[in-house]
């Protein structure tokens, strides 16, 4: 049996992190609740292991964190203090003097049209808006969480950034460790599944979104040539099944694919004059390929190659120190198949050791947001520095 274990803390001005790693699902909320609370606790992002009990979790959240509102989702991996974490809860906490923000619960995703989810973005923007005329986007962002299994990342993302007209978004979709049976969102009290959380915010603190991919394309062009687009499934690349022309592409067996293989082999696609990686979440027995993002028929890319993870990820860091000094606090969405590379390579302690020390709070995703795109195997983000007069 785990013994009882309290929450790791740490706070940075007024912002506070923490994780708890208690396995019972109500002694991991009262030890991270202790760790984050305040009298003037304004918000707490939360992020929780597939592994507690969603009927618990949401009201034991709602009930420990007195009146702040209370938002997050349920994870395939956590980051708090202590780097890479499994089956535990993190949570970051924003008191008044730190954040002015308006949030939201959209639900029944799959019975709605991108109108409706403009509408939603666009309301949550104007009610903030109202209470700050007159200033420029770049003192706004914005942070959607989604359900990771409900395979509308997509339209969700370009919707609400067109409703949002200019304010910078990032996020992620909730996970369930790699079960793929059902993730859910938590919203004051609630654990929804089908749904996505927006927040849209202002704060005196220095502030920025960031992206980065640790991919670059080959010149291996591959084209879909047949896919059910409305499941992310691939059945045909280079009119080949596609995961036998997928296998011989990366020099392997299809025996041989796994999550790991994916991870480390994931394929690219050209928007603009940025590449975008598009990641395998599994094969089907008949062959096909279910990807975590859309794929339709037509659509050509290529095979990625990997350069150095944690290179990659300094030099993230070190941009970001640039532009907000030494984050406070940095609310961070990362790929799934980023953790099974790192797990593969030897990469969890170097990794973890670099985010711990950079104060993220975040969690594994089924994939990432960033302005209106819905993509994979990227550590996207919100970092935050000092308030803006310090």
């Amino acid at each position: 049996m785990m013994p009882h274990q309290t929450a790791t803390a740490i706070a940075g001005g007024c912002m506070r992190i923490g994780i708890s790693q208690c396995r019972d699902t109500l002694q991991a909320v009262d030890a991270l609740a202790t760790s984050l609370r305040a009298p003037d606790l304004r918000l707490a992002v939360v992020f929780a292991s597939s592994h507690h009990d969603p009927d618990l979790l949401g009201p034991a959240l709602r009930d420990s964190l007195g009146t702040a509102t209370v938002i997050g989702c349920t994870t395939a991996g956590e980051i708090g203090p202590q780097g890479y974490g499994s089956g535990s809860i993190a949570g970051l906490a924003m008191d008044r003097q730190d954040i002015d923000f308006e949030a939201g619960l959209l639900e029944n995703l799959s019975q709605l049209g991108a109108r409706d989810m403009v509408a939603f973005a666009n309301d949550v923007r104007a009610r903030l808006r109202a209470r700050h005329p007159g200033a420029p986007d770049q003192r706004f962002f914005a942070m959607m969480l989604i359900d990771g299994l409900c395979g509308r990342e997509e339209i969700v993302a370009r919707a609400f950034h067109d409703g949002l007209m200019g304010i910078p978004l990032a996020g992620g979709s909730a996970g369930d460790d790699l079960a793929f049976q059902k993730t859910h969102v938590i919203f004051n009290g609630r654990m929804v599944s089908d749904a996505a959380v927006l927040l849209v915010a202002t704060s005196p603190r220095r502030f920025t979104t960031f992206k980065t991919q640790h991919f670059q394309a080959t010149n291996q062009r591959l084209v879909v040539t047949g896919a059910i687009p409305e499941k992310r499934i691939v059945t045909e690349i280079n009119g080949c099944p596609a995961a036998e022309e997928y296998a011989r592409c990366v020099g392997l067996d299809l025996a041989g694919l796994d999550p790991y293989v994916f991870a480390a082999h994931p394929v690219v696609v050209r928007v603009g004059d940025s590449d975008f990686v598009r990641s395998i979440q599994r094969v089907n027995p008949d062959g096909n390929l279910v990807f975590f993002c859309a794929i339709d028929r037509g659509l050509a890319f290529k095979i990625a190659q990997g350069v150095d993870m944690v290179a990659n990820l300094d030099s993230a860091l070190a941009r970001l120190r640039e532009q907000i000094g030494e984050p406070e606090a940095i609310l961070g969405f990362d790929c799934i198949l980023r953790l099974l590379e790192c797990r593969q390579r030897n990469l969890i302690g170097p990794i973890g050791e670099r985010l711990a020390r950079s104060r993220v709070v975040g969690f594994s995703t089924f994939g990432e947001q960033y302005q209106g795109m819905h993509i994979n195997q990227t550590f996207t983000g919100i970092a935050f520095g000092r308030m803006e007069n310090t």
